[in-house]
């Protein structure tokens, strides 16, 4: 029997460290993410960052996000079938369906509008101080994200509860 090594492709380096050259950006933003989490169930918090950034296909938003629901006890199987939530329905409660909807008519804005059935979806499960909380924690994700794709951030890093 033999044994392969598997080689992997190398691991790239950041862009751009932007964190370190506008620090007062970064402090902003992680004051901006605190207070948009405010008054939102952490599962559903973590749900909706990860979904937002699958979508915008930022890793290591991906990894930290993932690694943070893991760690607060989410299931294996519930953060797999994000990808796929139209489909893993049965996994979700409505409400997280209705959030998950929203994360994504606000996250791909391709139409230049999130559609009023999907808003009025999501503010039949929560109250208007929740809904508001909720769209600022989707707003705040894709912001991230944007840094985190622009800049190249690199997944694989990231220990659970790093960024609180």
């Amino acid at each position: 029997m033999t044994t392969e090594t598997v080689t992997y492709a190398p691991e790239a380096a950041p862009r751009l460290e932007w964190a370190k050259l506008v620090p007062d950006v970064y402090k902003a933003m992680i004051r901006l993410d605190a207070a948009a989490r405010q008054g939102l169930d952490h599962t559903l918090y973590e749900l909706v960052k990860i979904r937002a950034s699958q979508i915008n296909h930022c890793a290591f938003c991906i990894d930290m996000h993932t690694k943070d629901a893991l760690a607060a006890g989410e299931s294996v199987e519930r953060i797999v079938q994000l990808s796929a939530w139209e489909e893993s329905r049965h996994f979700y409660t409505e409400r997280e369906l209705a959030a998950l909807e929203l994360t994504e008519a606000v996250t791909v804005l391709t139409d230049g509008f999130v559609p009023d059935e999907v808003y009025e979806r999501a503010a039949i499960h929560f109250e208007e101080t929740e809904l508001a909380q909720l769209i600022a924690a989707i707003t705040v994700i894709n912001a991230w994200n944007r840094f985190g794709v622009t800049c190249r951030m690199t997944p694989g890093h990231y220990q659970p509860g790093g960024h609180k």
